[in-house]
């Protein structure tokens, strides 16, 4: 999913604050949460994320997001996709969580 940010209160740079402050510690206690990426386009001012969920009836639970509510709208795009394959490759960060621009100096 992810929302157009033109025209919304919220910027990349608060949206990063409430993922450092609230967001991923709230999604790392999700049941049934695989992964969940959060990603940002700034030359084109969106946000969004994308999830991984452990089976279809994990991903209908509520979630503990407040995006829509600090964005003001409902996402531009939503879809819905089956996992055909997936794989780890060869990396030498063994750990995925609390990577990226948010967590980046602090």
């Amino acid at each position: 999913m992810w929302w157009e940010l033109d025209g919304s209160p919220a910027t990349i740079a608060q949206l990063r604050e409430y993922l450092r402050d609230e967001s991923v510690d709230a999604f790392a206690q999700v049941e049934g949460l695989r992964l969940k990426m959060w990603i940002a386009d700034e030359e084109r001012n969106r946000w969004g994320a994308v999830y991984l969920w452990e089976s279809q009836e994990a991903s209908r639970q509520p979630l503990p997001s407040r995006a829509r509510e600090i964005i003001g709208k409902d996402p531009d795009f939503e879809e819905w996709f089956d996992l055909e394959a997936s794989v780890e490759g060869v990396y030498g960060e063994a750990q995925l969580a609390r990577l990226g621009a948010a967590f980046a100096g602090a």
